[in-house]
């Protein structure tokens, strides 16, 4: 029993311990196991951009950053939004730059206000999110310079396909930039025809970058933790995830020299990545643009451009959910973004289950209580040899207490007398712990499917849940879960200690107020599986009460 009752206080302070820590982030508190991002505000979208570093470098032949080489910007040039529409996305382009300024999510709801959707790359004083691409190594057209937009369609309507074509000319050299958006994708084609309409050589370089400010998305609880962020990933350093802090403090670590790859930025559930040509050498970087303001991006040599000559090269941005499915087709290692953390050899199994059983029921409340039944089926002999435990266990109560009263001043003749009862009685006193021990993994696992699963998000189950990502409403899910721990608690044998007692009897409250901030669909998994207990361990205790084998 001493050691019973070590493992319990050791789960019981633990779950203390984290409870206080994610009280102290939900409140705005430092954290004692999690960095806090930066979350200064942004200055405003375009403010002062000739003092902005977010133009990148040119690498030198040495595989030195030298600054590149900024065509003279009109700090008064103004440019026209172009609105592209398409049946997932409403995309808006400057013309002063060709950056995509704004991308709407036109099947996403904003977490704070459902009447909106959600707004990815944005261009707020609050918020800036923005895709930049240009020339350097020369006074080229670069994401400061004015382009000229052919006409053509602005909205998807016929056909699967809708192009916007920006064009600009500096220094002899002709930029076209070429926007392709698809129907039922968030993949968006962009190419870039670099024509040298000059009497001389050039060798230009293209850079592609994304640029965001450092705060996490509004509406996103502190109680637990979600990842904001960027992400590199080649095929020799694998996937890599650093957080804005890192790069204020110039210390991201990941590759910076590749042929292949892409550079992203991360925030729970959404994605945006840059995948330039594989094959095609790339300088990779990450910096301080401005005051909470970063960039990650690719730097491309084009090579020497004959005069009369042009080149092509032809990228892809994906900007849009993270579902893993259709990230893998975007580009190789992309599906990593979706990160389950340290258990994922456990998650990606848990969510391929989820996955088919969601075909068949089609809805993810239903589909959480089909996977509970079966984790519960699978770790059913385990869960019965604990509670035949635990029964026995509870009908040689009175003689524990017995034993207790005995040796109550001789520590050493307690446990030996213990020992012998649990030996006579055949009794595993760590039994009823075991199944606790075994589905912790599979519970952190779950956790962070339903925290990573954009699937999940706005998913409705029944009655008052319409989100499974988001916590209980009325907090109904939390108060069930801490009943069907308190049933549970009467149905385990009194420990004889009154202080453990006590603590098995407050343990219902402490967890149930943790689960009230918790994504609903994590807490109907758990009242599922306490239900499921109850009914089991009911059983198998009638039984070994009324002397039949269980």
């Amino acid at each position: 029993m001493d050691i019973q009752r070590t493992v319990l206080w050791v789960v019981f302070s633990m779950s203390l311990l984290f409870l206080w820590d994610n009280w102290m982030r939900y409140n705005g508190k430092p954290s004692m196991f999690f960095p806090t991002p930066t979350t200064q505000q942004a200055k405003p979208a375009g403010s002062t951009p000739n003092n902005r570093s977010d133009v990148p470098q040119a690498p030198t032949a040495a595989n030195t950053a030298n600054p590149a080489a900024v065509p003279g910007t009109n700090a008064q040039a103004q440019g026209e939004t172009i609105v592209i529409t398409t049946d997932l996305v409403k995309a808006s382009i400057d013309t002063l730059g060709g950056e995509l300024k704004r991308l709407e999510l036109l099947h996403h709801r904003d977490t704070i206000d459902p009447s909106k959707n959600v707004v990815l790359f944005d261009a707020e004083p609050n918020h800036t999110y923005l895709g930049q691409t240009g020339l350097i190594g020369g006074a080229f057209p670069n994401h400061k310079t004015p382009f000229t937009a052919k006409p053509g369609p602005r909205t998807l309507e016929n056909g699967n396909d809708l192009q916007l074509v920006l064009e600009s000319e500096a220094g002899g050299v002709k930029l076209t930039k070429t926007y392709t958006f698809h129907r039922g994708d968030y993949t968006i084609g962009v190419q870039h025809v670099v024509t040298n309409a000059s009497g001389a050589p050039v060798s230009p370089s293209l850079y592609l970058q994304l640029v965001r400010d450092g705060n996490k998305p509004e509406g996103e609880s502190r109680f637990y933790s979600s990842f904001t962020g960027a992400a590199v990933y080649t095929e020799a350093e694998k996937f890599q995830k650093f957080e804005f802090k890192k790069v204020e403090e110039n210390k991201a670590e990941h590759a910076t020299k590749a042929d292949n790859g892409w550079v992203a930025l991360l925030q729970h559930y959404f994605v945006s990545a840059i995948v330039p040509p594989q094959g095609a050498q790339r300088t990779i970087f990450s910096k301080k643009v401005d005051n909470n303001l970063y960039a990650v991006g690719t730097i491309l040599p084009l090579g020497t451009v004959a005069p009369g000559a042009s080149t092509t090269i032809d990228s892809k941005l994906y900007s849009g959910p993270e579902v893993a499915a259709v990230l893998e087709k975007v580009a190789p290692g992309l599906e990593l973004v979706k990160d389950y953390g340290w258990l994922t050899i456990v998650a990606k199994p848990i969510f391929w289950l989820m996955e088919q059983i969601h075909k068949v029921l089609g809805n993810w409340g239903w589909t959480i209580v089909v996977l509970t039944i079966m984790i519960k089926l699978a770790f059913f002999p385990l869960s019965a040899a604990s509670y035949r435990s635990m029964a026995k266990m509870k009908t040689v109560t009175p003689k524990m207490q017995g034993i207790r009263e005995r040796f109550k001043d001789d520590p050493t003749k307690m446990n030996q007398a213990m020992m012998e009862l649990y030996r006579t009685e055949k009794i595993n006193p760590l039994g009823g712990c075991l199944p606790i021990v075994v589905q912790i993994p599979v519970f952190i696992a779950l956790y962070w499917v339903l925290s990573a699963s954009v699937e999940m998000r706005g998913a409705p189950w029944l009655g008052w849940i319409h989100d499974l990502a988001a916590p209980d409403p009325f907090y109904i899910l939390p108060v069930l879960m801490a009943a069907s721990m308190f049933i549970q608690t009467k149905l385990n044998p009194t420990p004889p200690d009154p202080v453990q007692a006590k603590v098995m009897m407050v343990m219902p409250i402490v967890f149930s107020v943790m689960f009230f901030f918790f994504p609903a669909g994590l807490v109907l998994y758990w009242v599922v599986n306490n239900v499921l207990s109850i009914a089991q361990q009911w059983v198998i205790t009638r039984k070994i009460q009324g002397g039949k084998p269980a």
